[in-house]
């Protein structure tokens, strides 16, 4: 591996027994991005450059951890949300696609809001993506302090004024004093009997705590938001949810139970039911 054009059939060549071919080539031109700061056209028109003995080891070690299922957002400590880049870690869930879904549908919806709360931030994108494109307040709670650690993080790289706190949701401790327009949180909600379809990238690196929810319970999150929102919400204010797809007339009445009116189950660009708004009254 001595010329750029190298490093593709070197991926292939190295972790093809992992991801398919097209994978490969995906993760090395992000690797190329990277290192060289060369986008797919740069790369075709570079591609007979020399590789230096610094960014050989770099590349090699990179392809040593993904060949160990580390995520490509961890081995570089970074993923986009809306074209933004964030600082992830193993401390954090690396952001989907699907949940840019459920931000693109709050902001549509939420131009004449003034303030707004994320439960369960994790690295911060959702919050932060929302600060960046809407006005207003903006908080969010994790349980975990290393979370925090990496959203507060995120924060400053944006230039962002989120207020971050500790807070655990299952339990009754309520921090705040003001009423909030709007309610969002992708809480955890695969079961653990799911686990055998989840890849194992996924198992080995990303946080359980924000992942999985016990089969006798999988809705204590969703219960638990729901009720303490109540107490959180304007009026009039909107609560908006990523949910399992298997769940979601589930969550419709825990919605319908507590009083939420207006309440629209939204399907993510796969068909699946994965997303829910409801208003409070």
């Amino acid at each position: 591996m001595q010329i750029l054009y190298n490093i593709i059939d070197f991926f292939k060549r190295e972790i093809s027994h992992i991801y398919d071919l097209k994978e490969c080539e995906s993760l090395a031109y992000i690797v190329i991005d990277k290192i060289f700061g060369y986008n797919k056209s740069d790369f075709i028109l570079r591609s007979n450059e020399t590789i230096n003995e610094s960014q050989r080891k770099i590349i090699i070690n990179i392809v040593k951890n993904l060949k160990k299922n580390v995520p490509i957002q961890y081995i570089l400590e970074e993923a986009y949300f809306f074209d933004l880049n964030f600082f992830v870690n193993s401390s954090v869930l690396i952001p989907r696609p699907e949940t840019e879904e459920l931000v693109s549908w709050i902001i549509n919806e939420s131009k004449q809001k003034n303030s707004f709360l994320d439960i369960g931030t994790g690295s911060g994108c959702l919050i932060i993506t929302l600060n960046k494109l809407l006005k207003g307040s903006f908080s969010a709670i994790d349980v975990c302090s290393n979370a925090l650690d990496i959203a507060k993080i995120n924060n400053k790289k944006h230039n962002t004024e989120v207020s971050f706190y500790q807070m655990d949701i299952l339990k009754k401790e309520n921090i705040f004093k003001d009423k909030f327009d709007v309610i969002l949180s992708n809480p955890p909600y695969v079961t653990n009997s799911e686990k055998k379809f989840i890849k194992k990238n996924v198992i080995d690196h990303e946080p359980h705590i924000a992942l999985f929810v016990s089969d006798r319970d999988p809705l204590i999150f969703y219960r638990s938001i729901i009720k303490r929102s109540k107490d959180l919400l304007s009026n009039e204010g909107c609560l908006y949810f990523e949910i399992n797809e298997r769940f979601g007339l589930d969550i419709i009445q825990l919605l319908n139970n507590e009083g939420f009116v207006n309440i629209k189950l939204k399907k993510d660009i796969n068909g699946k039911d994965r997303m829910i708004k409801a208003v409070f009254k």
